[in-house]
């Protein structure tokens, strides 16, 4: 299948993007979900390895034009990475504040279009755009191991132990469609639908049972706020 996901944006979304970050990263510290937060940070390097060194160095399916490709892409992967981890991490925390920061991301997003358009123009527009047809069978079988490891584990595990799969699918595709569809109806990725169906099912979904493990394994031995449990 070949879907090609591009984007058109200016700078003053770049400077708007990262004021926005730095309110998101400041809430999840002001409000001690210190776990989140620093998955988010650990998500943007594992994006920028990707993103940059595969997509980009190695493969050479990640096009950038306008920008210098290096300091472009360390912001472009620390944006979503950041996002789209920590959000993913307190759905999986079931936070008893998940309304407001899933109302408060996708916000962001909007406001942070939309106002680039209004106000930066086309100064400084950068254009990028991604081929996929080298690695999105990869990523279905990244996809199809997870999940069908998980499939099996809940076929012999009792009823208490199972996995979440649904709640884990809700999530994979839900937050990466957020995010697919705002850059759509803003007019910043403007290919229709086939980007916004195949990388909500795919991108997103295909890392939701190893990041499930991660974050069992990690919440056996931390609260939200890195303090350990039972202390």
């Amino acid at each position: 299948m070949s879907v090609v996901p591009s984007r058109v944006l200016n700078r003053t979304y770049i400077g708007l993007d990262i004021l926005f970050l730095l309110c998101f990263a400041a809430l999840l510290w002001r409000n001690r979900r210190k776990q989140a937060l620093i998955v988010g940070l650990l998500g943007g390097v594992l994006y920028f390895l990707v993103d940059y060194g595969i997509f980009y160095r190695l493969l050479g399916t990640r096009q950038v034009t306008g920008a210098d490709p290096f300091a472009f892409l360390l912001w472009l992967s620390m944006s979503y990475g950041f996002t789209n981890f920590a959000w993913i991490w307190l759905w999986l925390d079931r936070d008893k504040r998940l309304l407001e920061w899933s109302l408060f991301i996708p916000a962001g997003w909007i406001a942070v279009s939309l106002l680039a358009q209004n106000f930066g123009g086309p100064l400084g527009e950068i254009t990028i755009s991604r081929g996929t047809d080298s690695y999105h069978g990869v990523m279905a079988l990244i996809l199809f191991a997870g999940y069908g490891g998980l499939i099996a584990y809940n076929l012999k595990a009792p009823d208490e132990k199972r996995a979440p799969l649904l709640w884990l699918l809700a999530i994979g595709i839900l937050v990466q469609f957020s995010w697919e569809a705002i850059l759509l109806i803003t007019g910043i990725r403007a290919q229709g639908l086939g980007p916004l169906i195949v990388d909500s099912l795919i991108e997103t979904n295909l890392g939701m049972p190893y990041l499930y493990l991660i974050h069992r394994a990690v919440s056996r031995r931390w609260n939200e706020a890195m303090e350990p449990v039972g202390c």
